[in-house]
């Protein structure tokens, strides 16, 4: 796929961020160095959240599932390798995204693994990518030399794309014809109708927005494509665990018992919820579109299968990304999560 708006390689990124002197003593080397105790671990976790949404580690907070454990929120961010590489930086403190995402960050040298997963696909919750209702594409090879909006480079929606159009007969020659620009999701749908862009990728509260207002047609979406999965993990810096083991299970295990939270409460509860959590904060959000959320999208609580990696091999050997044969296990970790535990018992 042809790639609009030039970025640094996130390798180079990586590795230019983590030889900067001066960028901060990191909060793992703050925490004392005493692995294992509980006094001198960290308790306060910075972040970046998402606008007019809550996310896992903000709603286990407010749960009570992360103890004393605290969330400083630094910003937001609508890009999970951004936010993953921060995290990677140390800029912040833990970071989500896309497991093809996730894998090109540690290919790239950062020291990083993941710890549970965050967002996920079902038949409720999935991504769609979306034409205005009159328009000519019907099928993938319509694709060829269209504009899809995608709201980052290199993760979700490029694999997804990708996966579509391989599974559908177009070679690599011609996949590469096809426009990916960069747009935030909030400017998406109104870039569809506007003819700015072919196609635009949707989810979430912005899918079923714009579904509901009517002039788009969905031309696929990941759902009917690969089944319910868990699309994307929370990583933690290799350093952070080394030192804060019990701060690294308490997260882990809280956003899984988040999302056991989510997937067991009345949907109305979760709404009411979420919509409490978003008024206390107070950073100017609206609570308007919370009233489209269906589900969590994350199966299993959380638990990281080596099929979460190994089902974008093709896309991620089609990037460069990796060369030989993938390792899943080399990613991630679930044992610092409780609820993965509980069940293999």
């Amino acid at each position: 796929m042809k790639l609009h708006a030039p970025l640094l390689s996130l390798a180079a990124a990586v590795v230019l961020s983590l030889t900067v002197s001066g960028c901060g003593a990191s909060a793992a080397a703050q925490s004392g160095g005493a692995s294992g105790s509980t006094e001198t671990e960290v308790k306060e976790l910075r972040y970046q959240g998402s606008a007019n949404n809550v996310g896992l580690a903000e709603l286990a907070a407010d749960l009570g599932y992360l103890g004393d454990i605290k969330l400083n929120w630094v910003g937001n961010t609508i890009s999970g390798p951004q936010d993953i590489q921060s995290a990677a930086t140390n800029q912040t403190d833990f970071g989500g995204a896309f497991a093809g995402a996730v894998v090109k960050l540690i290919e790239a040298g950062a020291p990083v693994t993941a710890v549970v997963n965050y967002y996920g696909e079902d038949a409720k919750t999935f991504n769609g990518f979306y034409v205005k209702a009159d328009s000519p594409i019907k099928s993938p090879r319509d694709l060829i030399g269209k504009k899809i909006a995608v709201n980052t480079l290199g993760a979700h929606s490029e694999a997804v794309i990708n996966t579509y159009l391989s599974k559908n007969g177009l070679s690599q020659d011609e996949i590469k014809q096809v426009q990916l620009v960069v747009l935030a999701p909030n400017d998406t749908e109104e870039a569809v109708r506007r003819g700015q862009v072919d196609v635009g990728s949707l989810g979430g509260v912005l899918q079923d927005h714009a579904v509901a207002t009517g002039g788009l047609r969905s031309l696929f979406n990941d759902y009917e494509l690969l089944g319910s999965f868990a699309g994307g993990q929370y990583v933690l810096r290799n350093d952070f665990i080394e030192k804060n083991p019990n701060t690294a299970r308490t997260f882990a295990t809280g956003v899984a018992k988040a999302i056991k939270w989510e997937t067991e409460t009345p949907r109305d509860e979760v709404i009411a919820r979420f919509k409490k959590i978003i008024d206390a904060r107070g950073r100017n959000e609206s609570t308007a579109n919370l009233q489209y959320w269906k589900s969590p999208g994350v199966p299993d609580n959380g638990v990281i299968k080596d099929e979460d990696f190994s089902r974008w091999s093709a896309w991620l050997k089609s990037t460069g990304i990796v060369k030989n044969d993938l390792t899943p296990s080399k990613y991630y970790t679930n044992k610092f999560n409780d609820l993965a535990s509980a069940k293999k018992g």
